[in-house]
This record gives C-alpha cells, structure tokens and sequence, in this order.
C-alpha cells in the first residue's frame, strides 16, 4: 500500500513515519491491488489527530481519531478502518469485484466480535422544495434550523451541495464531482 503522509502544525518525524507506514500496512491483507492510503497528522493545542483516508474502486474508508498521543490516534485510526471493512465485509464483496477485495481468505486473530449489519434501514424519509442560493445563505439557514448539515441548490454551480458543520465548529462544503 501507498502511504502518503501529511503534517498540520507537525513535522513529520522518522518514527512517526515508520509507525503510520508499519499501521497501515496491516491492511495490505485486504487489498489485491496498489492502493493510496493518505494520511494527515494535525497538532491543536493538545490534541493529536490522525486522519486516515483510503480510496478503492469508488468506495472511500475514512477514519479520524484524536488524542492526547499521537501513535494511540494513528493505533485507533487503523484500527477504525480495520472494523469499518469487518462489519461492512459481505457488501463490500458484493460491491467490489472478488479478486480485487479480500475478506473472506482472511481470519481476524482479535477476540472482538464485530457484528455485521444485516440491512439499512431508513426510519424516516422527507421531502421539501429547494430553492437556489449561495452558500452562505445555506449555512444560515442550517444554523436557523439547528441542524448539522443541510442540502440546498447551488444557485453559482447549478449543483446540489451540502453544507455541514465540522468537529472544529467549522464549515464544511459537499459537492458533486462529474
């Protein structure tokens, strides 16, 4: 697997390389092919954070983790992915071509069970008319509602976006890649 490793408010060190490039080599057993893993390290005040993202045949793992120590949140951000392809392992084959994806070759020599899901279910479903507008409009109108994302009609895109607020109290913008 192809590690690319980013810093913010970091210098990425010799050890720390090694540990994230030792981590995230365990989940080489699920990949037939080269794959990109590409992993940020970001500082704030006190907190470490590791943000892993690995992107394959149209499926994105992501997995964010923070702590006080960095090798325990790169530790818990590998170990989030691991359980993410585990529980989602029977859609994943489905999804994936068999010989690219491999789960069911493969034994797990941890003891924790992690059971998979049998089916989405959608426990409410809602319609409403959308109208055209920017973007910080839309945020306004999300933070009006008190809600956490919010769907709208880019009126400069001519796009369905979403905006959502971050973890860091931030913005964050979706939009469709064609």
């Amino acid at each position: 697997m192809k590690t690319i490793i980013n810093g913010k408010n970091i210098e990425i060190t010799e050890g720390l390389r090694e540990r994230v490039t030792k981590k995230i080599s365990k989940l080489n057993r699920f990949f037939e092919k080269e794959v990109e893993a590409h992993v940020t390290l970001g500082v704030q005040k006190l907190r470490q954070t590791a943000e892993i993202t690995i992107s394959y045949n149209g499926i994105v793992f992501r997995a964010e983790e923070s702590n006080e120590d960095m090798y325990v949140s790169i530790d818990k951000a590998v170990d989030l992915i691991e359980r993410q392809i585990r529980k989602n392992k029977t859609r994943l084959e489905k999804k994936l071509y068999e010989n690219d994806f491999r789960v069911e070759n493969f034994t797990f020599t941890d003891t924790e069970e992690v059971p998979e899901e049998k089916e989405f279910k959608i426990v409410r479903s809602k319609r409403f008319a959308i109208k055209p507008m920017d973007v910080e409009e839309a945020i306004l109108q999300m933070n009006l509602l008190g809600h956490e994302f919010f769907m709208f009609f880019n009126a400069e895109t001519n796009h369905s976006n979403v905006v959502y607020k971050r973890k860091d109290g931030n913005y964050g913008l979706i939009e469709p890649e064609f």
